[in-house]
């Protein structure tokens, strides 16, 4: 019997307590991995906003607890675009809104006609609205697709009825599934006339974009510049605190994992001391028993990784799918989550059966030996190191003259 062969007989020979183990590791992953998807996902969605208009970067209002209440006057606005090394600046007003139980959350965007083409909004269909109407709305082409929708069609938006006038694609999904409004009209609906949520910034060709950026930082205190997902934190603190949300419930399912792979590692050793005893008596090191022990959590807690992230991804999509994250919540699953729930798994099993290992490496077997000699004998075949078999007799005999005085 090979020494991998040997684990796995002693696993399948107590297949309650690996069952049990393999669970609890389970959970632990299942914890990990779905908190850190969550994270990811929400952190992805919030972010395209910024991505939505094309630009060199963003700017928004420092430290709200929600980018969506950022509020930037748009006397600010004219003074960016009044600074060196900008070609243009653009200031959209971002809400959301509730259309029907399939779309809970849809993106609006309310904007000048004259800056849909630096906002990086492509006409599709249609025309673009007219700054002063009221009920014109255009459609982003993935929503008007799901609901049917073309210009000249009519759409129910809260109490407003509005007349698509065009469908439009900003090659961001976020954007593609959302409304776009004049942007006195969507000023005037949310009573944030002379406001606008965000800015979108670029460059002249040529111009340091980090110097451009220290700028506005610099002159308008109370913004702040995002370029990247790095610098997200400056602006919504939601994300920050779900983040460290995510890392506090990490550390606390390892040590509940750990605690329970150790517990049962050590409800085993005692089980199997006569066991550990008798293989250092015939001639196995103490890092051959270390191995054996360590290697056995190990591959119960493998398993339970890989069942763990299975039912990490069905519980994430059924919570995409719920009636309060439908529309909120895109699963967006990064290699870096798996490999953390495989790193997660195996942190568990070093862990938790280090101290058990260490303990049966040094075991030695009690009285008694010569009934687990023949039980050990019965259940494993053990062999030698020349593959003879061993006979009681000899296996006892040895023990005696290793153990006597």
């Amino acid at each position: 019997m090979t020494f991998i062969g040997l684990m796995l007989r002693n696993l399948a020979t107590r297949r309650f307590r690996s069952v049990l183990t393999a669970a609890a590791v389970s959970i632990g992953v299942l914890s990990v991995v779905g908190l850190g998807v969550l994270t990811f996902s929400l952190h992805e969605s919030a972010v395209s906003i910024l991505r939505t208009g094309k630009a060199d970067f963003s700017v928004a209002q420092k430290h709200v607890d929600d980018l969506l209440n950022s509020t930037i006057d748009e006397g600010d606005l004219r003074s960016i675009q009044r600074m060196d090394g900008v070609e243009s600046a653009v200031g959209a007003l971002v809400d959301t809104t509730k259309l029907d139980a399939g779309h809970p959350l849809v993106i609006e965007i309310g904007l000048r006609s004259a800056d849909q083409a630096p906002f990086g909004v492509a006409l599709l269909s249609g025309r673009s609205y007219r700054d002063g109407a009221a009920d014109e709305v255009m459609v982003g082409y993935r929503l008007a697709k799901d609901l049917g929708l073309s210009p000249g069609s009519r759409l129910l938006v809260g109490d407003r009825r509005l007349r698509v006038v065009g469908t439009f694609r900003t090659g961001v999904a976020i954007g593609d599934s959302g409304l776009m409004y004049p942007l006195r009209q969507l000023q005037a609906e949310d009573r944030l006339v002379g406001n606008v949520t965000l800015l979108f910034v670029r460059v002249q060709r040529g111009a340091d974009v980090a110097r451009v950026r220290q700028a506005i930082d610099h002159d308008l205190p109370q913004l702040t510049t995002l370029q990247d997902s790095t610098d997200y934190g400056q602006a919504d603190r939601n994300l920050v605190l779900i983040g460290a949300a995510n890392v506090g419930g990490s550390i606390l399912a390892i040590v509940i994992g750990a605690t329970g792979v150790m517990n049962t590692s050590l409800l085993s050793f005692f089980e199997r001391v006569r066991e550990f005893g008798l293989l250092r008596s015939v001639g196995w090191s103490r890092w051959r028993v270390l191995l054996l022990v360590l290697g056995e959590a190990l591959i119960v807690s493998l398993v339970g990784a890989v069942v763990g992230v299975g039912l990490a991804v069905v519980v994430v999509q059924l919570l995409a799918h719920m009636g309060s994250l439908r529309g909120v919540l895109d699963p967006q699953y990064s290699a870096g989550v798996f490999f953390r729930g495989l790193a997660f798994a195996f942190g568990m099993a070093v862990v938790g059966a280090l101290y058990p290992a260490l303990r049966a490496g040094i075991a030695k077997m009690p009285v008694d030996f010569e009934l687990m000699s023949r039980r050990l004998l019965d259940t494993f075949g053990l062999f030698c190191a020349t593959g003879d078999k061993i006979e009681i007799n000899t296996l006892t005999g040895e023990y005696r003259s290793r153990t006597k005085g």
